[in-house]
């Protein structure tokens, strides 16, 4: 599946069109089909999977998976060096990249 489709398929399951997709996220009116022959912006990009909450991994296929993860995912095991980290160390992932020492 290109991205075009991957695109077209997640507006579907959510139930939008491309072009309120584009209104929404602030994509120039059809800008959106001619990706299958014109590569897009970057920020493009993270705008329509932000609107998704879909990894970019996944829009561009490098990934079948459309779940990104969380810190508080208790399916997803989080490593550092090889080693999982602990609630404590998660918990302070959590309050940097909440701005709080």
């Amino acid at each position: 599946m290109n991205l075009a489709d991957r695109i077209k398929d997640l507006a579907n399951k959510h139930g939008i069109t491309i072009a309120e997709l584009e209104r929404k996220t602030g994509i120039s009116n059809g800008q959106i089909s001619k990706w299958n022959v014109r590569s897009p912006k970057t920020e493009n990009l993270e705008k329509v999977a932000n609107y998704f909450h879909v990894s970019l991994d996944y829009l561009i296929g490098n990934t079948s998976s459309n779940k990104t993860a969380d810190l508080d995912d208790d399916d997803v095991i989080f490593t550092y060096q090889g080693k999982p980290l602990s609630d404590e160390d998660k918990a302070l992932i959590k309050r940097l990249m909440n701005g709080k020492d």
